[in-house]
């Protein structure tokens, strides 16, 4: 039996009202590239995926624009209006040529500060495993529960964090356990806000492999900054790591 393969999908879809721009958040540009190629670029620099699939709006005009429209690598397709239904078409797009065990990582257009040791660790370790996983990051923060009352938002109390993780991206699923978990949601009307949620009404049980935290995802206009930042930190890293090995 042939190994399972690793397919990529990244949906672009989205219209990004809460950045305020006249164009989708991931036509915007850190350094005078799109934030779409970038994100792309670093995640298929590795050897890693058979193919890329990118569901698009139906109406979207920048696409022509990209470095990736040229990429024979990527290949398009219709999204749909909520992110799950985006990566549902992506993955009938692929049922040509993806097996039902090969993997498929599915990862936001928007997060384009996902480190190399993250990727490889998220496929290394869940390579055998017969569901697949997520990358997510332990919650630090104090986490309060709040309500309305008389003044405005009051503290009603505060949460243990102690078993809290923040959901990244990549998400990492056998291609047709995702599938069919994305359509049973989709049938029952289930609200599905990450792949693992699908995975997990489906009565699976997804593993987490921790990654950094600055694997952030670009909702607001001042995130272009610090992702501008976290590249420049990544770049270096990368510079250091290549010169030991020198």
């Amino acid at each position: 039996m042939n190994d399972p393969r690793f397919w990529l999908v990244v949906p672009a879809a989205g219209i990004g009202q809460r950045m305020q721009a006249d164009c989708p958040k991931q036509y915007l540009r850190i350094h005078n590239r799109f934030l779409l190629d970038i994100t792309l670029s670093r995640m298929l620099e590795h050897d890693l995926f058979a193919g890329c699939m990118v569901p698009l709006h139906s109406e979207d005009r920048w696409w022509p624009e990209t470095e990736a429209s040229t990429d024979r690598r990527v290949a398009t397709c219709e999204g749909g209006r909520e992110r799950a239904d985006s990566v549902l078409l992506a993955l009938k797009a692929l049922a040509g040529q993806a097996r039902p065990d090969d993997w498929v990582l599915v990862h936001d257009v928007a997060r384009p500060c996902l480190s190399s040791a993250d990727l490889l660790r998220l496929a290394e370790q869940l390579k055998d495993d017969p569901v697949g996983g997520l990358l997510a990051a332990p919650v630090t923060d104090t986490l309060k529960i709040a309500g309305v009352g008389r003044e405005g938002i009051e503290v009603r109390g505060t949460q243990d964090r102690s078993q809290l993780w923040r959901a990244l991206t990549p998400q990492m699923f056998r291609f047709e356990l995702l599938r069919k978990a994305l359509e049973r949601a989709e049938r029952a009307g289930r609200v599905v806000t990450d792949e693992a949620s699908a995975i997990e009404m489906a009565g699976h049980t997804p593993r987490i492999v921790e990654g950094r935290p600055d694997n952030i995802k670009v909702t607001l206009p001042a995130d272009l900054s610090m992702a501008a930042f976290i590249l420049g930190q990544l770049e270096a890293e990368r510079q250091v790591v290549t010169k030991e090995r020198e």
